[in-house]
Order: structure tokens, then C-alpha cells, then sequence
């Protein structure tokens, strides 16, 4: 993995606006995420791999990943 990827990514809750700083996996896509907030579970947006490209400040490290090779 580059390094200067980002591990950590700010997800906001689309349903209340809840937001929680959460460390994402090195090697895959997280599909569901539970907001502490409000309890609904999230999922990928249409087109996004995971939660965190979907409701994130930060892409997945994959998608970062693939995006720095293209560049």
C-alpha cells in the first residue's frame, strides 16, 4: 500500500447529520455501517463501493489507492 493514504475517514449520517471520525480497512470496502447516532445502518450509495466513498471525507483506501496510480 502508498503510503500518504488516509486511514481515517469523518462519516456523516445522511438521516440526522451524526458525525463519528472511524478508521477504515487497509484492504477492503466496508459495505454497512452503523450510526451511533440514530441506529439506521447504511449502505453504499448507487456507483460507490462502500459507505465511506458514499457518507465519508475520505474515500476507502482502495479507491485512494487507484486513484493515485491514475494520476
Amino acid at each position: 500500500m502508498s503510503e500518504g493514504l488516509t486511514r481515517e475517514s469523518e462519516i456523516t449520517c445522511p438521516h440526522r447529520g451524526f458525525k463519528k471520525v472511524e478508521t477504515m480497512p487497509i484492504d477492503a470496502c466496508q459495505h454497512f455501517y452503523k450510526c451511533e447516532g440514530c441506529g439506521v445502518v447504511l449502505r453504499p450509495k448507487s456507483g460507490d463501493c462502500c459507505v465511506f466513498c458514499s457518507y465519508g471525507s475520505h474515500p476507502c483506501p482502495p479507491v485512494q489507492q487507484q486513484r493515485a496510480s491514475n494520476a
